[in-house]
C-alpha cells in the first residue's frame, strides 16, 4: 500500500519536485499557451480570406478549402512520426522547432507565386505544426502529472481556440487595406513573437520522458476522465504495460475526426455564404463570425469540471447535441442568429474536443501516452482536412441547407458512438461481476 502511494505521488508530482501551482508550473502554462497561439493562429490564418484566395487564383470554394485542407492533412499525416521522433530526441527540442519552423514558413506564404506553390508550403507548415500539436498534451501530462491532466489539457485547448480566433480576426481585418498576401503576413509576425516567447520559456524539465517513466496506476485506471468512468480491465492495462494501446482509443479518437470534420466544414463555408447575397459582408464583418471562439475558450476550460461532476458519457454527449442545435441555428436567415448558432455550436464543439483529448491521454499509460496523443491528433486533422474539404464542396453544389444535414450526421454518429461503447462497457463489467460471483460460489 505504502509502495503504491508513493508511486502514484511520483506519477503525480512535476519531475523535478516542482508541485503545480508553483512559478514553474505557471511557466509551462504560458508556454505551452504561446506556442498553442502561435501553431492554432497559422494553421487557421487562410480561413477567413478563402473567398479572397478564390478570386485571385480563380477558384471554386472547394478548391479554395484545400489551402486550409492541405495543411491539416499534411498534420494529420506527420503528426505520428513527429511523436516518435519527440520519445528519442525529447518533446521541448520538437515543440520549439515546431513554433519557429512553423512561423518563417507563415512569412514566406505571401511570397507564393501560385495556387500549387502556396498548397505546397502549407503542406510542409502543416508537418511544422505537427511538432506542438502532436506533443504538448504528453508534454503537459510529464511536467504536471496525470492527476491534473483533464484541467490541464483543457487549458491547453483555451489557448489554442484563442490562437485560432486572433489568427482568423487579425486575417480577415487586414484583408481589406493589405490584401489577403499583407493579411497572412501580420498574422505571421504575431506568431513568430509568440514562438520566440515559447522558446524561450518552455521548461527542459519533463519534456521527452513519456517512454522512460515508470508505468503509473493512476494513468492506467483512467485517472482523470470524470465520474463514472468504468475501471479499465486488467488485460488492457497489462497491453499497455508491453506498449500496446488499448482498443477504448479509438472511439475518442473518432468523436475527434467527426467533430472536427463538421466544425471545420462550417466554417470554411461560413466565409462564402457571409460574403454572397443578401448577406453581403465586407471580409472584415464577416470575420467578426470567428469571435465565437470566445464560447470555445470558455467551454473547453470548463470541460474537465462538467466531465468530473456529471460523468464522461453525458458531458460528451450532450456536448455534440449542443453543436448540432447551434448548427440548425445558422439555418436562420437573420444574421443575428446566425452568429448565435456559430457561438453555440462553437462552444458544443470545443467542450466535445476537451473531454474526447483528455479521455485518450488520461487512459494512456506513460509508456503509450505519446502515441496516444498522437493518434488522437491524427484522427482529429484527418477529420479537419476531408471534412472540410468535402463539407465546402458540398456548399458550393447544393448549398447551406445541406451542408448543415451532412454535418448533422456526422455528429450524431459520434454521439451514438459514445453511447455504444459507454453501453457496451457496462454490460461487460455487469458480466465480469456476475463471474466472480458465481466462481466465489462455486469455491464454496
Amino acid at each position: 500500500m505504502v509502495l503504491h502511494e508513493r508511486q502514484q505521488v511520483r506519477n503525480d508530482a512535476v519531475p523535478g519536485g516542482t508541485t503545480p501551482g508553483t512559478r514553474a508550473t505557471r511557466r509551462v502554462s504560458a508556454a505551452v499557451a504561446a506556442g498553442g497561439l502561435s501553431s492554432f493562429a497559422l494553421l487557421y490564418a487562410p480561413q477567413p480570406v478563402l473567398p479572397q484566395l478564390a478570386e485571385g487564383f480563380h477558384l471554386d470554394p472547394g478548391s479554395a478549402s484545400l489551402a486550409v485542407g492541405v495543411a491539416t492533412g499534411a498534420l494529420a499525416v506527420a503528426v505520428l512520426p513527429v511523436a516518435a521522433l519527440a520519445e528519442r530526441i525529447g518533446r521541448r527540442r520538437v515543440i520549439v522547432w515546431s513554433v519557429l519552423v512553423s512561423a518563417v514558413l507563415g512569412l514566406l506564404l505571401p511570397l507564393a507565386p501560385t495556387f500549387p506553390v502556396l498548397l505546397g508550403m502549407r503542406a510542409v507548415q502543416g508537418v511544422a505544426i505537427a511538432g506542438f500539436a502532436g506533443v504538448a498534451a504528453a508534454y503537459l501530462a510529464d511536467a504536471l502529472g496525470t492527476k491534473r491532466l483533464a484541467a490541464a489539457v483543457g487549458a491547453m485547448i483555451a489557448g489554442n481556440s484563442v490562437g485560432g480566433m486572433l489568427g482568423r480576426l487579425g486575417t480577415g481585418f487586414a484583408a481589406a487595406p493589405l490584401g489577403w498576401h499583407g493579411s497572412l503576413a501580420v498574422v505571421a509576425a504575431v506568431a513568430l513573437a509568440c514562438a520566440l516567447f515559447a522558446a524561450l520559456t518552455l521548461p527542459r524539465t519533463g519534456a521527452g520522458t513519456g517512454a522512460r517513466t515508470a508505468t503509473g496506476a493512476g494513468t492506467a485506471t483512467g485517472a482523470g476522465t470524470g465520474a463514472g468512468t468504468p475501471a479499465v480491465p486488467q488485460e488492457r492495462v497489462a497491453g499497455e504495460r508491453r506498449g500496446r494501446l488499448g482498443a477504448g482509443v479509438w472511439v475518442p479518437c473518432a468523436v475527434g475526426a467527426l467533430a472536427m470534420g463538421a466544425f471545420v466544414a462550417l466554417y470554411n463555408a461560413a466565409g462564402f455564404r457571409l460574403a454572397a447575397p443578401p448577406l453581403s459582408l465586407a471580409p472584415a464583418a464577416a470575420s467578426l463570425v470567428f469571435l465565437s471562439y470566445a464560447m470555445g475558450t470558455m467551454s473547453s476550460a470548463a470541460a474537465g469540471r462538467l466531465a468530473g461532476r456529471f460523468g464522461r458519457t453525458a458531458a460528451l454527449v450532450t456536448a455534440l447535441l449542443v453543436t448540432v442545435a447551434g448548427s440548425a441555428l445558422t439555418l436562420h436567415p437573420a444574421l443575428p442568429v446566425i452568429a448565435l448558432g456559430f457561438a453555440v455550436l462553437t462552444a458544443g464543439f470545443f467542450a466535445a474536443h476537451a473531454i474526447a483529448n483528455a479521455w485518450v491521454t488520461a487512459q494512456a499509460s506513460p509508456r503509450t501516452r505519446g502515441r496516444a496523443a498522437g493518434l488522437y491528433t491524427l484522427c482529429y486533422y484527418l477529420g479537419s482536412g476531408a471534412g472540410g474539404t468535402v463539407g465546402s464542396v458540398v456548399y458550393g453544389g447544393a448549398g447551406w441547407p445541406w451542408l448543415i444535414a451532412l454535418t448533422t450526421v456526422w455528429l450524431l454518429l459520434a454521439a451514438l458512438a459514445v453511447l455504444l461503447t459507454t453501453g457496451r462497457a457496462r454490460a461487460t463489467a455487469l458480466t465480469d461481476g456476475r463471474g466472480r460471483v458465481a466462481a466465489e460460489a462455486a469455491r464454496r
